[in-house]
């Protein structure tokens, strides 16, 4: 029996790669290095079938290296820790690393990736991780730190277009086939920038002819698979869309397009995690301080959906969908952080005024830690000016409240507190 279309196309080697030149296209980074024969441990970040695994296993065979694959829906610490002593007994010290591929590395626990920081910081492995999910959330930053993080895209139009001609053209059993692209707007439309995607969809068309003479249209892709053009294709570029126009409209307070994004999602099959855990982000997000209630709502919404699942989850989701949309807005919470964040970078570690230390021996009483602080509580209001910046910054303003009635109010006892500080 013959293997799946989109298993016979796949590259064996650089040039016959389709997409992502702006990794592996001449003069390119990761090119650069492959063609050097040295590469460093690194994660492919990006949406289902771009070419992720493709990648690692061309790396592979490209520096003549020894090759482990561990799924990490499948596998735990015991098997890591397997993978990388046989890793380490197959080295010889005139290769290069054997490389250590993890597919889907974002579903690894934090004891899981802790697993690898050790071979991958002694060079036992180099380790090539591939995520759909965002590498900052989903990764643990000890081994983030140690890892180069390259970005894969959706395959473009023209990228998709020469992966079609070139499986026609070259397939050993395509070829005997006599196969016209008349149209091709719907088996992109379909495919969402996923190659394997669109090749599977070709190969069924091809196969449901059951003639020598295929003539691909719009109408008969779309005949074929038995659904809309149109429909929510959870592990395609669609996703992506869809999820920022569900949040867009809820940013937007406008509950009847956020309720239809959200029908959506749910319709297509989207993880109900997912959709929570968008709820609360922009709880924090976008509706903050404006009103506190949001993140708690979002919250018992995620609770509810864990615990009953579908269908049912529907309704808690919807609920907390309308009332975020509904709410009043605010960013200021999020506009703070990132400002601080910011003028932590440019300033560095700055001292902590002595009166604001820890002093738990008595060294550091003598030294004058925690001397002078004042104990709010014990003054009147339970507030007593003092300084809790470093020096440098003793009068920087970084939260700034916003025009809504809760903020209103923060505003008003932050200016009888600090009086012209807050002004």
């Amino acid at each position: 029996m013959a293997a799946p279309l989109a298993e016979r196309m796949r590259p064996r080697t650089l040039d016959d790669y389709v997409g992502q030149k702006h990794l592996v296209g001449p003069d390119a980074v990761l090119r650069k290095m492959i063609d050097a024969g040295r590469i460093s441990s690194f994660i492919l970040w990006g949406p289902p079938g771009v070419g992720k695994t493709t990648l690692a296993q061309i790396i592979a065979h490209k520096l003549e290296t020894p090759f482990y694959t561990l799924s990490a829906v499948t596998s735990g610490v015991k098997d890591v820790r397997e993978v990388i002593e046989k890793a380490r007994n197959n080295r010889f010290f005139s290769q290069a690393s054997p490389i250590l591929f993890i597919d889907e590395i974002h579903r690894f626990s934090k004891s899981q990736q802790d697993s690898l920081l050790g071979a991958v910081e002694q060079g036992t492995v180099t380790l090539i991780g591939a995520t759909t999910e965002n590498p900052s959330f989903e990764v643990i930053r000890p081994l983030l730190s140690r890892c180069q993080l390259y970005v894969l895209k959706s395959l473009t139009r023209d990228d998709l277009l020469e992966l079609l001609h070139r499986a026609i053209e070259k397939d050993t059993e395509l070829r005997t086939r006599h196969i016209e692209l008349r149209e091709t707007d719907a088996i992109l439309r379909y495919s969402g920038g996923d190659a394997r995607k669109l090749l599977n969809i070709l190969e069924l068309v091809v196969e449901a002819a059951g003639t020598e003479t295929v003539v691909i249209t719009d109408a008969v892709v779309t005949e074929r698979l038995q659904q809309n053009p149109l429909a929510y294709e959870k592990d395609g570029e669609l996703h992506y869309d869809i999820i920022s126009a569900f949040i867009k409209s809820i940013r937007g307070s406008d509950p009847d397009a956020a309720l239809y994004w959200l029908a959506r999602m749910i319709e297509g099959g989207e993880d109900p995690a997912f959709i929570a855990r968008r709820l609360v982000i922009s709880a924090s997000e976008d509706i903050g301080l404006a009103n506190p209630n949001a993140l708690l709502l979002a919250n018992a919404a995620f609770d509810a959906v864990m615990k009953i699942g579908w269908p049912e989850g529907r309704i808690p989701l919807a609920e907390v969908t309308v009332y975020l949309a509904a709410s009043p807005k605010s960013n200021s919470a999020y506009m703070g952080i990132n400002d601080a964040l910011q003028l932590v970078r440019q300033t560095g570690n700055l001292p902590v005024p002595l009166h604001l230390r820890n002093a738990p021996t008595q060294l550091m009483k003598e030294l004058g830690y925690a001397k002078d602080y004042k104990y709010a509580h014990d003054y009147e209001g339970h507030f007593v000016e003092q300084q809790f910046l470093p020096d440098e910054l003793a009068r920087k303003r970084i939260w700034h409240a916003q025009g809504n009635a809760a903020e209103m109010k923060l505003q008003e006892r932050m200016l009888h507190l600090w009086k012209d500080r807050y002004k």
